[in-house]
């Protein structure tokens, strides 16, 4: 990487209840700190934002995972987690690539953000990345760019699948299957077998489909940025 290439801007939900169920959901911790893992390691600047700022909720919590002990355990990363800057005061001028981590939470706050909308359009027409994994792809649903087209639209992409929503019971509680949503904008969704990793690169689109996929988003992120 050259000293030249801007932060990565990881993206989190602010969202923190899966519907009417009263279940807590927020970012997938694992979906973060993967491909964290492997931008720290390219020595690749990452800054954190959220929809409202501040400390956003936290799912999969999962702390036998060595990566998300790693990262859970470092007051470096605790800090820059509860302080997320606000992603309606970002200036997208400054990022080389956005990333949107999934949990359930992502589904009901990022498709509606006005912020991702306006955030991820300027990245992508300004030649930068745009990413997401798992249920972070629900930040891409409503993404046009400036000729009115959607993002998604004739590209090829992954996302949490719609058998996979059916799997953890969610598929009636989401308000929107994901996948089947991604196709309906226009999009080419690819599916590897439920939770089986799935990335797949477009041009400057990168997407995975589930917490299998993240490591490997990340590295797709990286090659993009370090090519």
């Amino acid at each position: 990487m050259t000293s030249a290439t801007k932060p990565v801007l990881f993206v989190l939900t602010s969202h923190g209840v899966k519907g009417d169920s009263g279940q807590p959901t927020g970012f997938y911790l694992g979906e973060v700190t993967h491909p964290l893992a492997v931008l720290d390691a390219a020595g690749i600047k990452v800054e954190f934002a959220s929809i409202e700022g501040g400390e956003p909720p936290v799912d999969g919590l999962d702390l036998e995972d060595a990566t998300n002990a790693r990262y859970w355990n470092d007051e470096t990363f605790r800090h820059a987690i509860r302080g997320t800057a606000k992603l309606a005061d970002i200036d997208p001028i400054n990022y080389s690539a956005i990333f949107f981590a999934g949990g359930h939470g992502a589904m009901w706050d990022l498709p509606k953000s006005p912020a991702v909308l306006d955030v991820t359009q300027k990245i992508f027409e300004t030649g930068g990345i745009v990413a997401a994994v798992c249920h972070g792809p629900a930040a891409l649903v409503n993404v046009k760019l400036s000729d009115g087209s959607y993002l998604v639209s004739g590209r090829n992409v992954s996302a949490f699948t719609d058998s996979e929503e059916r799997a953890v019971g969610l598929d009636k509680t989401v308000p929107f299957l994901l996948a089947s949503t991604l196709i309906e904008r226009g999009a080419s969704h690819h599916p590897a077998p439920d939770w089986n990793a799935k990335v797949v690169v477009d041009g400057r689109l990168v997407t995975g489909q589930n917490p299998q996929s993240a490591t490997g988003v990340g590295e797709a992120i990286r090659d993009l940025l370090t090519a």
